[in-house]
């Protein structure tokens, strides 16, 4: 069954930006954020958000993202102005809600050996020892940054790993912006809709990146998008967005057929021009090698799937004695820089989600935009699978999160 026809109620790749449930344009997110595509465009962390392609998405009718995790309040600040100077329309800024336990300084006792186990992966790169992190804080506080994120009133404001506390909830509706919370199992997304959020993300298994589960372990919330899809839209009552796994028109038409009111899309995203992907990962994301992913905790402490490379396998054994997140992220931030400065894909961090091997190499933001909605040509022709779209035509696996 091809794109054109998988939604089983008559829509087809060329107006799949309908929406869902009969409605016209973005469906639900229409009426909210006047987006003319259903498509958002998934927040990247650790440098690898742009403005270019934030704006990009927007301008095209979608809603780009910026992922600002690990950004200052004064950074956070000064990216919403550029944003807003590069597009006129909606766009969403992400931030990580702080899970409980999470600290933001460490004793030098409590690092010293996970920095140890770095230390012949550093001399490889040409960089000194890991440091033991000492008392020195890793990022900024949660709180620090969403009341610059506040006072800065992005149309949407995005969050992962766990319901926004009361008084962000708050003074997100009286400054009139948009609050979409992520859940990875129907329990998160009833207590993100109890929360006051006004859109769930139901972020399926297949995605690429970090996990946000926040109810139950995460080895308890690996539920597939498609699965988690129409179990979500039927609990709660605001807009669903799907994410995980959609990485091309039919990908798009299922999640819509499923009910949501859009798709969220990273990998794919990932892998245009305008993003900030290192050369080296987004060629890891059309090789072969993209057909295999895992949820690994070594580069951040935190579980995030991404595609095995030397590193993965070699450190496979401390998957459960690496510390916990912001720590290892912390420890870990000068080998991941380097690695991709020096594209050394065997010790880079190479995010990817299970749908890698369908995104296409050599595209713009605006380019793969118009293919996952069904507009791939001047023709208007869908992105369905022909002579030139078989995976491998072009010598890539399949031509993400």
């Amino acid at each position: 069954m091809s794109g054109a026809d998988m939604s089983g109620a008559g829509m087809s790749g060329a107006d799949m930006s309908t929406g869902s449930a009969g409605g016209t344009g973005a469906g639900r997110l229409e009426e909210l954020l006047d987006l003319r595509l259903p498509v958002v465009q998934g927040p990247f962390g650790g440098g690898l958000s742009t403005v270019a392609l934030a704006s990009a998405v927007s301008e095209a009718g979608g809603l780009g993202s910026f992922g600002a995790h690990i950004m200052t309040p004064d950074a956070i600040t000064e990216v919403v102005g550029r944003l807003r100077a590069a597009t006129a329309r909606p766009f969403a800024v992400n931030l990580w809600v702080p899970q409980e336990g999470e600290r933001s300084s460490f004793r030098a006792a409590e690092a010293a050996p996970h920095a140890e186990r770095l230390v012949p992966y550093a001399d490889e790169l040409g960089l000194p020892a890991p440091h033991d992190g000492g008392h020195a804080e890793s990022h900024p506080s949660f709180d620090d940054q969403v009341d610059a994120l506040l006072a800065s009133a992005p149309p949407v404001i995005s969050l992962v790993m766990g319901v926004p506390p009361v008084r962000v909830v708050e003074e997100a509706r009286r400054r009139g912006i948009v609050l979409f919370g992520t859940a990875t199992t129907v329990d998160e997304a009833v207590a993100l809709e109890a929360a006051g959020v006004d859109v769930v993300v139901a972020s399926g298994s297949d995605a690429g990146g970090h996990r946000g589960a926040f109810l139950r372990p995460v080895a308890e919330s690996l539920v597939g998008t498609f699965s988690l899809v129409p179990q979500v839209v039927d609990a709660v009552s605001v807009p669903v967005v799907a994410a995980g796994g959609i990485a091309d028109a039919r990908g798009v038409a299922a999640a819509l057929a499923l009910g949501a009111d859009a798709v969220q899309v990273g990998t794919g995203f990932l892998a245009t021009a305008e993003s900030g992907a290192p050369a080296v990962h987004k060629e890891a994301l059309h090789s072969p090698e993209a057909r295999t992913t895992v949820l690994t905790r070594l580069y951040s402490g935190r579980p995030a799937r991404g595609i095995p490379n030397r590193f993965v396998r070699e450190m496979a054994a401390y998957e459960g004695e690496v510390p916990p997140y912001p720590l290892q992220s912390l420890l870990m931030q000068p080998l991941r820089t380097a690695a991709a400065a020096q594209d050394r894909r065997d010790l880079a961090a190479l995010w990817a989600g299970q749908a890698a091997p369908l995104t296409r190499p050599a595209l713009t933001a605006g380019e793969y935009l118009a293919r996952l909605t069904g507009n791939a040509s001047p023709s208007g022709t869908p992105d369905t699978p022909g002579a030139s779209d078989t995976p491998g035509a072009s010598g890539a696996p399949g031509t993400p999160d």
